[in-house]
């Protein structure tokens, strides 16, 4: 399988988005229907501009993030397939979750993600909104799995995980973030269903091979079991946590001892100017 990273610009695809508006993609929800078992391709999470922009720049080649990000995500990377999470208990009713992927989707967001169940994802799928779904670990719903918990170890569970797929895929979904199942399920599965699996924590047999940024920057002192740390932006960030506060208490200490301002930092007025100033003000005062 093809390891190679995210196209180049002359390889941009040019689309309409949802608002209508001229556009160009890196890939598009065909592209990546085409690639299935052809290439592996690399899924991270952006929710900022910053964010967004990084992944571009190192040659991520989907993003995902929460879709009240969607505007921000899209002014970090343009031109990124970008898929907008619609968050499990912020939109409860369906009108509530097809009024927040439409605004996704006109915002610039490619496709849909819901954690939702199969009528969640047939509703999106009937307006063709590419869809992905959720199955395996859903750790918003692990009280199902008693706890955070590997999903499929059993073949009973696994065969029934497979059911899971087969029936989102009747419903209409086009992608699957896929949790915490093992690897060799995870691979079997890839080879049989449609869909296009985001392994997360899942080995090495998705379709995409999906982390979340915070995991891979190292931005927090642990991190899950099936992550792995590139970075360790969390060193980084008690640093400037430190300095930051150094230079606060610095500068406290000089303007409460009379050492800041110094001269050096003052606007002057020359010795004249500042006698007619005085004299003006003896004058009214």
């Amino acid at each position: 399988m093809d390891m190679s990273s995210s196209t180049s610009a002359s390889n941009m695809k040019r689309i309409y988005d949802w608002d209508a508006r001229p556009a160009q993609r890196n890939y598009t929800a065909a592209d990546l229907q085409s690639l299935k078992g052809k290439r592996k391709l690399v899924q991270t999470t952006a929710n900022s501009a910053e964010e967004a922009a990084a992944a571009a720049d190192a040659g991520i080649d989907l993003i995902m993030g929460n879709a009240h990000n969607t505007t921000a995500v899209r002014q970090g990377a343009p031109s990124m397939y970008f898929t907008a999470a619609i968050g499990l208990p912020d939109f409860p009713t369906e009108a509530d979750v097809l009024t927040a992927a439409f605004a996704a989707m006109k915002d610039g967001a490619d496709s849909i993600y819901t954690a939702r169940g199969p009528h969640i994802v047939e509703m999106l799928a009937r307006e063709s909104i590419p869809v992905m779904c959720h199955l395996g670990l859903v750790p918003r719903r692990s009280t199902w799995k008693g706890g955070l918990r590997a999903v499929g170890k059993t073949s009973s569970e696994a065969y029934e995980l497979w059911q899971d797929f087969c029936r989102m895929e009747s419903a209409g979904a086009f992608s699957v973030e896929a949790e915490v199942i093992p690897d060799r399920v995870m691979a079997e599965i890839t080879r049989r269903t449609p869909l296009i699996t985001c392994s997360l924590g899942s080995g090495p047999g998705g379709d995409v091979i999906y982390l979340f940024q915070n995991d891979i920057c190292g931005e927090q002192p642990t991190s899950p079991r099936h992550a792995r740390a590139f970075g360790d932006v969390f060193s980084l960030t008690q640093q400037v946590r430190k300095e930051r506060r150094q230079a606060l208490r610095g500068f406290a200490g000089a303007a409460r001892s009379g050492a800041f301002p110094a001269r050096a930092e003052m606007a002057v007025i020359d010795d004249a100017e500042f006698g007619n100033f005085l004299e003006a003000l003896s004058k009214t005062c």
